[in-house]
């Protein structure tokens, strides 16, 4: 919860890949609220009430999840309504006149993109929910300490380069400092 809230204000796109990890750890835990609060809430160095508060999250969180079906597979309506807002500005600046930094690395990775896409089997429309999940699925290949092929971490660094990049426009966009016609 503390952290997500930082990562929301600071960087969107780390905080979309946290609460795709936070749904994920959930799913790990099946759900079960006293197994995070044993092993996740409790040795948490906070205060009591902060501590409360996490679990009322996590609660939420659950709650939420089930609601929308997300059990075994899928996003919270919350985070995918980020996705739609960073590809709908995605689409915004690509059409504007301005932010000719943010065209030339969209193009300089959009190959790639389309071939990260192929490979998904092209289930996903959604150029940015593309990058994302790749970003996703790398972020839990190193987690689980597997081998990363140069090719894979070549493309990871220049995806992340480009989802920085909407990650920071998407910040100025919210400040309301983004100019886009």
């Amino acid at each position: 919860m503390f952290i997500s809230a930082e990562k929301k204000k600071e960087n969107i796109a780390e905080y979309l890949l946290y609460m795709w990890q936070i749904e994920d750890i959930i799913r790990a835990y099946k759900f079960d609220i006293e197994k995070i609060n044993a092993q996740i809430i409790l040795p948490y160095p906070c205060a009591e009430d902060d501590k409360k508060a996490l679990l009322t999250w996590y609660e939420n969180l659950i709650d939420m999840m089930r609601e929308e079906h997300v059990i075994e597979l899928g996003h919270l309506q919350i985070n995918n309504n980020i996705l739609i807002d960073l590809n709908d500005l995605h689409q915004t600046i690509l059409t504007s006149n301005f932010h000719q930094d943010y065209k030339n690395q969209y193009y300089k990775t959009n190959a790639l993109i389309t071939e990260i896409k192929a490979k998904q089997g092209n289930a996903i429309e959604n150029e940015i929910e593309v990058c994302f999940t790749f970003l996703y699925g790398f972020l839990l290949l190193k987690l689980q300490k597997k081998a990363i092929t140069k090719e894979t971490a070549t493309a990871s660094n220049e995806i992340s380069q480009f989802i920085a990049l909407l990650a920071s426009k998407y910040k100025l966009y919210k400040a309301g400092k983004l100019e886009l016609e």
